[in-house]
């Protein structure tokens, strides 16, 4: 009886050669591509799938962090060790330093994630970038599920939901005219379950943050959010500590946890698997603005 090899691939494998297909593709098509690295599990991810890419070789572009001033401690030491590593370019662009130079204004009443949007934008123009890998997923939320994985942005640095291009059999149309750009995210079809399965296998370095650990927090708008000299407390809010963990992580003002027990990553994923709500719809304040917010600040520039 002859036994047939099973040359198929699984789910995980399937996405990861179509991540490392797009990057492959980027890096030949654009003249000056660059990785948009917060240091949260989806740009680790992308880092990850982008050193696959292009080994033995280093990974043929720098790595852009935009810097709230409020990002946790532990998510920066995290990126520094990655950008060590992997020995690629470390850019920060500084909304501290955006809103001293009047590339943003500070009005008291804006967050500083809402200020990134026009950090990034400069950042971009000054370094004459041309495309930009970026972690969105599409489950995350409805603004991002319409994206396409080549996503143009115009002079302006603006998206126009209404006017996006057909990837047919994954053509992408990377043509743009100049001062315009390309958003790529490789982990569109992605899921949060998938992250974690691919960060298991390949035994990835997270912020510990995404691990079950005490913090001291206290609750508003309905979230645990970390006490901080940056998160004074308001009438009526007192601090507790807690069993926690991040489900995603980002300026910390706005970024809230969940009490957990879940320690490990085989319990990370359990976890997941049995919720019902994404980590954007129930730990990111700047996504409850409004029910089009994430939607409205993609228009104009934002991740």
């Amino acid at each position: 009886m002859t036994v047939h090899a099973d040359y198929r691939l699984s789910q995980l494998d399937e996405l990861e050669a179509e991540a490392i297909h797009i990057f492959r593709e980027v890096a030949a098509e654009f003249e000056k591509p660059v990785l948009m690295f917060s240091g949260g599990k989806d740009s680790i991810t992308m880092m990850r799938l982008a050193e696959k890419a292009f080994y033995p070789a280093k990974i043929p572009f720098p790595v852009l962090q935009v810097d709230t001033g409020f990002d946790f401690p532990e998510v920066l030491g995290c990126r520094d060790r990655w950008v060590d590593r992997l020995g690629v370019r470390l850019i920060v662009a500084s909304v501290e330093k955006a809103i001293a130079d009047g590339v943003v204004v500070d009005d008291g009443k804006t967050s500083r994630n809402r200020l990134q949007t026009g950090t990034l934008l400069n950042c971009i123009e000054e370094e004459g970038f041309t495309a930009a890998f970026g972690g969105g997923r599409r489950d995350e939320e409805k603004a991002r599920a319409k994206e396409r994985v080549y996503s143009h942005r115009d002079e302006f640095g603006q998206w126009d939901p209404k006017n996006q291009r057909p990837e047919l059999w994954s053509l992408y149309n990377g043509r743009i005219h100049a001062g315009e750009h390309m958003r790529i995210f490789p982990l569109s079809n992605w899921t949060e379950l998938d992250i974690w399965h691919y960060i298991g296998r390949e035994a990835i370095e997270i912020p510990e943050i995404y691990y079950s650990h005490r913090r001291r927090v206290f609750r508003r708008d309905g979230m645990l959010l970390t006490e901080s000299e940056f998160n004074p407390l308001r009438s009526g809010e007192q601090a507790e500590e807690r069993t926690v963990r991040f489900r995603t992580v980002g300026d910390l003002t706005l970024t809230g946890c969940v009490e957990s027990p879940a320690a490990t990553i085989d319990e990370i994923i359990a976890e997941i698997a049995i919720a019902r709500v994404t980590e954007r719809g129930a730990t990111r304040g700047d996504d409850r603005f409004s029910e089009a917010a994430m939607e409205d600040r993609k228009r104009e520039g934002y991740f």
